[in-house]
């Protein structure tokens, strides 16, 4: 993690307090956020889904790779101080390793959200109410990647 870190180390750092927005869902800033000390949360639709306070954690990395909009919010638990890419798709094409570092973050978040899938389809097997989990696992596994017009 603390080659991520010098990596992005020359870009610009915002400082947040308690209760601040870094980032806020259905709003596109076009900018992935590093965090370099402090704690937030990760918010979906007013759930808290995340808390992270590890130096290197990121945020705005699907809407970067989407080009869409945030799809949860990130709020200050702590004072917090980040990394601002304003230009994230041109830093992950210039710094291959940085690129690789948000590829294993989306894979083991992808991962964790199979186990949690199977866990659930197991506890619930023959309840045909939860058949769709079926239909989640078969989409999540084999989705065609929707091309993003640029």
């Amino acid at each position: 993690m603390s080659a991520f870190l010098d990596l992005v180390r020359s870009h610009p750092v915002a400082e947040f307090q308690i209760g601040d927005i870094l980032l806020e869902q259905r709003h596109h800033t076009g900018r992935l956020l590093v965090l370099l000390e402090g704690e937030v949360e990760v918010l979906r639709d007013g759930v808290r889904v995340g808390k992270a306070s590890e130096p290197g954690a990121c945020f705005g990395e699907m809407s970067v790779l989407l080009d869409r909009a945030h799809t949860a919010s990130v709020r200050a638990l702590r004072p917090c101080r980040v990394a601002v890419i304003e230009n994230p798709r041109d830093f992950l094409t210039r710094e291959p390793a940085a690129a690789l570092q948000i590829a294993e973050l989306l894979a083991r978040r992808l991962d964790a959200l199979n186990k949690y899938l199977i866990d659930v389809k197991r506890q619930y097997e023959g309840h045909d109410h939860l058949a769709m989990v079926d239909d989640v696992l078969e989409t999540l596994m084999h989705r065609q990647p929707r091309t993003v017009a640029r």
